[in-house]
């Protein structure tokens, strides 16, 4: 069986657009690919400059993402005078969710912790938050704390970069074979159904 390996940032805006295909790649497709998730570190701690001309950049290229995906957006975030666009927490809870419960289960945080910060406004970077999204949080708790899910964490972002996935989101399809291709960015179902 084929397998697809989708490669995302949490927080990437893109991500969130291409959540719906993603959903119905597994609904639809789910006896004829193997899916799995890999987080590819967007942006790490301080690294964007909370400014007048990022909040400009983020809701022109929110703007771009809604038009063409109609996802819902909540810009509140863009109101607030500071904030650290740290994706580093929302990364680690996610592979500690697919550690703990399996694949599935990561596809589904995955979707709560984007809905939460594009649809809902809420901060993603903040545990507190992360922890509303799930249901035995003193397991998730251990784990996500561990020196294993850090690790974890940077074997994905590595992952990601071995298999040529610099952008978000990408598509990494391994054939029976065992060849692998990655398909860069935002594309429809039918694009990559046929790559």
């Amino acid at each position: 069986m084929p397998h697809l390996i989708f490669v995302i940032g949490p927080m990437c805006s893109w991500c969130w657009g291409f959540h719906p295909i993603i959903k119905e790649l597994r609904e639809k497709h789910s006896t004829s690919y193997k899916f799995s998730l890999v987080v590819g570190g967007l942006r790490t701690k301080g690294q964007m400059a909370w400014t007048e001309q990022s909040k400009a950049y983020l809701a022109q290229n929110w703007n771009a993402v809604q038009q063409q995906t109609q996802q819902l957006f909540n810009f509140s975030l863009l109101n607030k005078d500071t904030f650290d666009y740290d994706t580093y927490p929302a990364c680690k809870a996610i592979v500690t969710i697919r550690e703990l419960w399996g694949d599935d289960a990561s596809f589904e945080y995955l979707e709560k912790v984007q809905e939460g910060f594009y649809a809902k406004g809420e901060d993603t970077t903040s545990l507190e938050v992360l922890l509303t999204y799930v249901d035995h949080k003193k397991k998730f708790l251990e784990f996500y704390k561990s020196e294993r899910a850090e690790l974890l964490m940077h074997h994905d972002f590595s992952k990601a970069r071995s298999m040529g996935a610099n952008s978000f989101p990408s598509v990494v399809k391994i054939d029976e074979a065992g060849h692998m291709c990655c398909s860069q960015g935002y594309k429809s179902l039918e694009e990559i159904l046929a790559f």
